[in-house]
């Protein structure tokens, strides 16, 4: 590597941290590695700070993170990591974006290739939400054919290309020696852009995608509707005074003028840019700038002739008379999908209409979880908590008959699709499920919908099951998305899981990093509390219990147990004792031989009690181990079809290189790591003791009522966070003992659980 980098990658961070990840990762993982990262903070509120500093950390190619004071916008965050620059050449990437692979090693290529040029502009293409590429069309203005480096005079065509910052590359010193700085504003790449290009000696063309550029579900600053585009004429106020002052550039203006009301027909044109109070102004606006800056000389379209001159008269009944047909239409339409809806829904969805007509009740709360299941999860946890803290708060659960017997007296039981169900969720302020509610939902202004989730996410989730069809099983994603629209908030337990929500449902919901309702319970019991769980499920005393939880196989439609249980205990003795917990999304319990020391407690309501109970974990690839290890208890790992798991459903991380215990590829390893006392060893307690710090952050027993203080009483400040090392979970029953059965097992080999604990 040279002194002085190759490529200064600026990238400006605000808001993006699902997204920062990737797109930092694109940059240290090219082809290309002269160069250096600068990440500037732009006093961002999320975590891309702390995701910066730990990027910084681990890779010294990455200057020491700049954080700004207040939020100052993208471009005033470009400006800071110029003055740091050290680079031959400026490029620069939103924090949402990422460089395609092998581009940095094109754009060095293509560089020397055509003499140093002071500007190299390289194409670029668009990629959904989900980061899936959109089909863009070849920009010929980008060929390569040719002699180059060239000035604009010979292709006045790229001043139509995209005007972008982070479709170029700049020499350095040529921006320093002109002065370049992003000026104020939404619209900074206008200025930045064209004056870069009028101004250049020498200029270059990469006929190559090199950005990847995130088109986001709920838009970036030129998406939003906001009075904020008014600053697109003081950005052509600031590029015709820069022209002014250098008459070489004079030649410039008429194809400035032109570009100046394409622009501003673009920003009118969609509806969704301008309050619609501001509209009439924002004409009245565009048609003083017409007569202020107009230069004949640069020919139209035809198409564009209509609306640039209906643009100059500034008549918005003019302009929108030109839609006005079109818009008919649709009224029209949306009209009569209306009716339908109406009569279709029958009786129950005029009863919900006729609800919704009528006020909310602050005093009133709904929860459900898992369609319609019992009192479970993290639902459960904060319907409690509600009453608790709230006084006078009236709840619902909403449950099918059969499961009516686990709800508290205390709360109302509503039957899914009853009168009762549609009333609940169109007169209580309060909405709190693990899944989403019915999708005829419509959220009321006042509403407040809380997201619980229902784990955290090991297997893919959300938008990264669209190329996972065995996952996915028709899963309709728009419709989920406009679920996720209606969140107000989303609960997580740890910095993983609100990254992977944030990328996966994208929506403008606010996360809650105060850890998973549903495991205060496992922070707050005490040995007692235990010892009563353990009675009432009839394990032995002196017993050890082992949890057997696996979870489902998106390529099975029935469950098949992946050990043999009985097998199992024989091997351990008549110490072991194994509680097989079915997934819930099976019908059929784990065993059809339940007995004293193998017990079915599949249908025992509360998996948190049974965590609680048990003296160790054994599952492959569930959730649960995330939440079991806050107890600080041991978790083993029986990873047999990971290989398969993987294929069809795809995880964050390989959980074999990163496991909460010693991991088992075979029942006879899982035997044998019990048998010789490794599923309790120093190795295992120093791999939960890593994965608790990553995934235990937020649970250390109040929860719950961090969420009831701030979504319902609207408190600013929460109780915070106990310290990890802190915590005091409640020991097991048997912990301090010597649970190795090794002595009555003839035969047993170390050397499985030493290969299984290898990790």
């Amino acid at each position: 590597m040279s002194p002085l980098p190759r490529f200064s990658v600026i990238v400006p961070a605000y808001k993006v941290q699902a997204y920062l990840h990737e797109c930092l990762d694109s940059v240290l993982s090219q082809s290309f590695t002269d160069l250096e990262l600068i990440v500037v903070d732009d006093a961002s509120p999320d975590g891309c700070g702390a995701i910066a500093d730990e990027v910084a950390a681990r890779d010294p190619r990455v200057r020491r993170p700049v954080r700004l004071r207040e939020n100052a916008g993208p471009g005033a965050a470009r400006n800071k990591g110029m003055e740091l620059a050290r680079g031959d050449y400026l490029l620069f990437l939103d924090g949402d974006d990422t460089l395609a692979p092998d581009a940095l090693q094109s754009i060095a290529d293509r560089v020397k290739e055509t003499g140093e040029p002071d500007v190299l502009v390289h194409d670029f293409t668009g990629t959904t939400w989900a980061g899936l590429p959109v089909r863009a069309e070849h920009d010929r203005r980008l060929t390569e054919a040719g002699s180059a480096p060239f000035r604009l005079d010979d292709r006045p065509g790229l001043l139509n290309v995209r005007p972008a910052a982070w479709n170029k590359a700049y020499r350095r010193e040529f921006v320093e020696d002109h002065g370049f700085r992003f000026p104020p504003g939404i619209h900074e790449d206008t200025v930045w852009t064209y004056q870069v290009l009028m101004t250049a000696e020498s200029v270059a063309t990469l006929d190559r995608v090199c950005v990847h550029v995130r088109r986001r579900r709920h838009g970036g600053l030129l998406d939003r509707t906001t009075r904020a585009h008014f600053d697109v004429f003081e950005q052509y106020d600031r590029l015709f005074a820069y022209v002014a002052e250098r008459p070489e550039l004079a030649v410039w203006r008429p194809l400035l003028f032109r570009r100046m009301v394409d622009h501003l027909t673009a920003v009118f044109s969609r509806r969704d840019r301008l309050p619609r109070a501001a509209r009439a102004e924002f004409l009245r606006t565009v048609r003083a700038y017409c007569a202020r800056y107009r230069t004949p000389g640069a020919p139209l379209r035809a198409r564009a002739r209509l609306r640039h001159l209906l643009l100059r008269l500034g008549s918005p009944r003019l302009y929108g008379a030109l839609g006005a047909t079109a818009r008919a239409g649709r009224g029209a339409a949306g009209l009569a999908r209306g009716l339908g809806r109406l009569v279709r829904g029958g009786g129950l969805r005029l009863h919900y209409r006729v609800q919704r007509l009528l006020p909310l009740r602050a005093d009133r709360a709904v929860f459900a979880a898992y369609d319609g299941r019992g009192y479970l999860c993290n639902p459960a946890a904060l319907e409690n908590a509600f009453r608790t803290f709230v006084p006078g708060m009236r709840t619902s659960w909403v449950a099918r008959p059969e499961h009516h017997h686990t709800l508290p007296v205390a709360t109302r039981r509503v039957r899914p699709g009853s009168l009762a169900y549609w009333t609940a969720l169109a007169r209580s302020t309060y909405l709190v499920s693990n899944v989403d509610f019915d999708r005829r939902l419509v959220k009321r202004d006042g509403q407040v919908l809380v997201q619980t989730r229902h784990g955290t996410p090991l297997k893919h989730m959300g938008l990264d099951l669209q190329d996972r069809p065995a996952a996915a099983r028709g899963t309709d994603f728009e419709a989920a998305l406009r679920g996720s629209d209606q969140w107000d908030y989303v609960l997580s337990g740890n910095r993983h899981s609100t990254l992977v929500w944030e990328r996966v449902h994208p929506s403008p919901y606010t996360t809650l990093e105060y850890g998973a309702p549903r495991n205060d319970v496992l922070l707050r019991a005490t040995s007692a509390d235990v010892a009563r769980i353990r009675e009432h499920l009839g394990i032995p005393e002196g017993a050890v219990a082992v949890l057997y939880a696996p979870t489902h196989r998106d390529y099975r439609h029935s469950q098949r147990a992946h050990l043999d249980l009985e097998r199992v205990l024989r091997k351990l003795g008549p110490r072991f004792v194994v509680l097989a917990r079915a997934h819930h999304a099976y019908d059929a319990p784990l065993t059809d031989l339940a007995h004293g020391r193998l017990l079915d407690v599949t249908g025992y309501p509360s998996v948190e009690g049974l965590c609680l109970a048990s003296d160790a974990l054994v599952t492959d690839y569930s959730s649960l181990m995330f939440d079991y290890a806050n107890l600080d208890r041991p978790i083993v790992i029986h990873a047999e079809d990971w290989e398969a798991y993987e294929a069809a459903r795809g995880t964050y991380f390989d959980l074999r290189s990163f496991p909460p215990g010693a991991v088992a590829r075979s029942e006879d390893e899982l035997i044998d790591i019990f048998a010789t006392g490794h599923w309790r060893g120093s190795r295992s307690a120093q791999l939960r003791t890593a994965f608790r710090e990553r995934f235990c952050q937020f649970d250390d027993g109040r929860a719950a009522e961090r969420v009831v203080r701030r979504v319902v009483l609207g408190e600013a400040e929460v109780p915070p966070v106990v310290p990890l090392d802190e915590r005091r979970p409640a020991p097991s029953a048997t912990a301090g003992r010597d649970a190795s059965p090794l002595a009555s097992v003839p035969g047993q080999s170390r050397s499985g659980a030493d290969d299984a604990l290898r990790t």
